[in-house]
């Protein structure tokens, strides 16, 4: 394991930091690009006929942005804590504390954005039971959080 750990030489500490780090910004933000990306051609589609919706329309579309954000939290705190002299050990610490919204991070978003394409349905046919889509995306956002929560312990607590 020591040789694993010591990969990069002297600054592999600051290497498997930042390799946390990146993969926690990069691959929630990338779900949530695409879940946002998808529930807005919902939402363009669902404008075109009714305009007056964009509010709630809107709201929908944002929801698979949070994951991105969980994960631009994590990275951000692991990168506050990366030093010259930080231990390789210490790095692969920070790389597995980015690993649970790393990983969860991704298909929550996607997952979301699915679910709120399905809700512009609701909103279509149904607009004062919106709300019943809000809340079937917000249970996909549960995960998410509850990885976000894990990683932020991680960090918190080492």
């Amino acid at each position: 394991m020591e040789n694993f750990a010591m990969l990069f030489g002297e600054q592999s500490g600051m290497v498997w930091a930042a390799l946390g780090a990146a993969l926690a910004f990069m691959v929630p933000g990338i779900g949530s690009a695409i879940g946002s990306a998808d529930a807005g051609e919902a939402a363009a589609a669902l404008s075109t006929e009714e305009p007056d919706k964009f509010g709630q329309a809107l709201i929908l579309q944002t929801l698979p942005a949070s994951q991105g954000l969980y994960g631009f939290v994590i990275g951000l705190l692991i990168v506050l804590e990366i030093n010259a002299g930080m231990a390789a050990s210490d790095g692969l610490y920070f790389l597995m504390a980015a690993l649970p919204i790393t990983i969860a991070g991704y298909p929550s978003a996607r997952g979301q954005g699915r679910v709120a394409v399905a809700s512009f349905q609701i909103l279509a046919k149904q607009p004062d039971n919106v709300t019943q889509g809000l809340i079937y995306g917000i249970m996909v956002e549960m995960f998410a959080v509850l990885a976000f929560v894990g990683s932020l312990l991680l960090i918190l607590f080492k």
